[in-house]
């Protein structure tokens, strides 16, 4: 004899929380941004079934090779929260692409593509960092093609880490200063390539980060783009639930 349950749809097919951030930037030069990470990481995300960090989580990344004290005490906060049974994924950003499988393990955290494809609830949903989005820059997206290439990441991880690191400081320089220079328009994604993008992965919602211009952005066929913001006097952080999404921000002092 076959006994059946009926159940609400919330409690067969329940959907779970889920945290987006992105563009934190860490540095021990900023410890107010990484306290409030730390907190949110002891008050917040505990009660999610995943955590998605998607890009420019510290403000450079020279290789896991050269992990110092700051990095490998975020790794171990990061690493606390999945022995909780938290799932994390970290996805490059233009900052820190050289995040390699030996912070991902330290970490305990699973390495995401740029771009991936994820279901919520029942739909799915476009993740991306944002900065390939950025095609007005052309000269950005030249010289994201070259320093992203996977054999200029192999030569620069066999370099010294003191070259490393002034590399990565000229970049850094260059890029504020580059910055100052165009137009804030040239800085944020392109109509064309969010449609583009969408439509290659029939997705009507897409996440991303890289431009600090937190925002949702309703698109045609009920579709979305959603803007994760950087965490500097705020720290921002978006939920899926069953309610669907919340962008929120909250003051770091």
């Amino acid at each position: 004899m076959k006994y059946w349950l009926n159940l609400p749809k919330s409690w067969s097919n329940p959907v779970l929380r889920s945290l987006f951030i992105s563009d934190l930037h860490l540095t021990p030069g900023r410890p107010d941004i990484t306290r409030a990470f730390l907190r949110f990481l002891e008050q917040d995300a505990p009660s999610a079934q995943s955590l998605y960090i998607l890009g420019d989580f510290f403000e450079y990344w020279i290789g896991d090779d050269v992990m110092d004290e700051f990095h490998h005490q975020i790794a171990t906060a990061l690493k606390a929260l999945t022995e909780k049974g938290v799932s994390i994924f970290v996805m490059h950003g233009n900052r820190d692409f050289l995040i390699g499988k030996s912070f991902c393990r330290i970490a305990g955290c699973t390495w995401l593509k740029d771009p991936t494809v994820i279901t919520l609830g029942d739909k799915p949903v476009l993740l991306m960092h944002g900065d390939s989005l950025c095609t007005s820059d052309a000269g950005y997206i030249r010289f994201r093609k070259i320093i992203q290439n996977p054999i200029t990441k192999f030569i620069l991880l066999a370099l010294p880490s003191s070259y490393r690191r002034n590399i990565a400081r000229k970049l850094r320089e260059n890029s504020m200063a580059n910055a100052g220079k165009k137009p804030p328009a040239i800085l944020d994604v392109t109509k064309g390539a969010v449609i583009s993008e969408m439509a290659k992965h029939k997705v009507k919602t897409l996440i991303h980060g890289h431009t600090h211009r937190a925002a949702v952005h309703p698109l045609d066929n009920n579709a979305q783009r959603i803007v994760l913001g950087d965490w500097d006097r705020l720290g921002w952080s978006l939920c899926h639930d069953e309610n669907g999404f919340d962008l929120s921000s909250f003051p770091i002092s």
